[in-house]
């Protein structure tokens, strides 16, 4: 990325009525926030803004309401969690664009925290119209996007009222982009990318981007099964999409052309039962004796050590998605395995990691290692697109803000 949004210098808010987007999208149990992580992510921006004496209208969307107002996706629980985690005060506002809203707005005094209802309640949100934007920061002097994980949507929220106020990047957008432009803008080379998961068709175009920026390509979980069929290997039961074969040549190719080294495994560990603990053993690829009701599940030990051998001397790695079917011992043991290496390097200094994607973090957390990186994104598609080479809608709204 050549150019970073400006980001908000707090103390050019004193007493402005400030716009905060963020992505409270929380899991709820019995009409009650569950997990108040992505609560807390953005409160320190929140408190930045409160000391300055701000007023802050906190705009949010919640689930898929398809556009109309549905009542157990209301933002009203998400408002009560907001104010524990702030010990401050939220005003929840059940309006996003009505007069109780602009009232609200209004009324408020320095240093008051407010949440508008589900912006996707209306359905002017998704369709990113202009002239729901211009009401939503009517009564406002400036507009704060901290929702890096929304930002390749381009709705109204994110985009169109970007546009129509002094727009910043969040505290939380801030550190995500810079994460990301050290490991892709301007990374410090060698580069290694790690790409796991089930399926090549959902992460061609990551795939396609990363054989011409990275120096080392590590491709695991299903999607290497498609590689090893290319390569003419009997893969048995496993997860594949023949109908890929050709695709796998061609980024081996692209891999090829480019100079990026290219690291699938050489052996596997195989079952005929989708299960914990199932009945297995180590194949070497080579010899093609997997038999026609066995699965690879995980990457083999030989395959392991070829990963960290080729990961080892490089200075910026970029994980996303498993080596294997992690949630499922002993066929986790890659995917840790190869964590914990990635962490470690980390811990050392002679790496910058950055990783990202929900199963990535199920299987950075259930290695124990989520900390020892140096970034994680918590955000899904937008990182997955950013990585993809694709311009996130709601960052370049930023890049264009007077």
């Amino acid at each position: 990325m050549s150019q970073l949004p400006h980001p908000v210098k707090f103390a050019e808010m004193r007493n402005k009525t400030v716009m905060f987007r963020v992505d409270l999208n929380a899991p709820m149990k019995d009409g009650k926030v569950s997990d108040l992580t992505r609560i807390k992510r953005p409160a320190a921006g929140i408190l930045a803004l409160v000391e300055q004496g701000a007023k802050v209208v906190v705009a949010s969307h919640f689930g898929r309401p398809k556009g109309k107002p549905s009542p157990e996706l209301s933002l009203a629980p998400v408002a009560e969690a907001l104010s524990q985690c702030l010990d401050h005060p939220v005003r929840f506002v059940p309006d996003i664009v009505g007069d109780v809203a602009a009232a609200a707005i209004r009324d408020m005094e320095q240093g008051d925290v407010i949440m508008l209802e589900n912006l996707r309640f209306d359905p002017r949100e998704e369709a990113n119209d202009t002239a729901f934007a211009e009401k939503l920061v009517a009564e406002v002097d400036v507009y704060i996007n901290d929702a890096f994980s929304c930002s390749h949507r381009a709705h109204a929220s994110i985009t169109a009222a970007a546009d129509l106020r002094p727009a910043f990047a969040g505290p939380l957008m801030m550190a995500e982009l810079e994460a990301l432009d050290q490991v892709l803008g301007n990374p410090k080379r060698p580069l290694a990318a790690v790409v796991g998961g089930a399926k090549v068709s959902s992460k061609l175009d990551l795939l396609s981007n990363l054989v011409k920026q990275a120096d080392v390509l590590i491709v695991g979980g299903g999607m290497a099964n498609t590689f090893l069929l290319a390569d003419g290997i009997a893969i048995g039961a496993s997860l594949a999409e023949a109908d890929l074969v050709d695709t796998a040549r061609e980024i081996k190719a692209a891999a090829l052309a480019s100079g990026c080294q290219l690291v699938l495994p050489q052996d596997g560990v195989v079952a005929s039962a989708f299960s914990a603990h199932a009945p297995h053993r180590t194949v070497h690829f080579a010899d093609s004796d997997i038999a026609s009701d066995e699965m690879i599940l995980d990457a083999g030990p030989d395959a392991i050590a070829a990963a960290m051998a080729a990961i080892t001397p490089c200075h910026t790695l970029i994980w996303n998605g498993p080596m294997g079917a992690f949630e499922l011992p002993p066929f986790d043991a890659a995917t840790t395995a190869l964590a914990r290496h990635v962490g470690s390097l980390s811990q050392n200094g002679s790496m910058t990691s950055v990783a990202g994607g929900g199963d990535t973090i199920a299987a950075l957390n259930h290695a124990g290692v989520m900390d020892q990186f140096s970034y994680v994104s918590t955000a899904g598609g937008a990182f997955l697109e950013w990585l993809e080479g694709k311009p996130l809608p709601g960052v370049v709204a930023l890049l264009g803000s007077a």
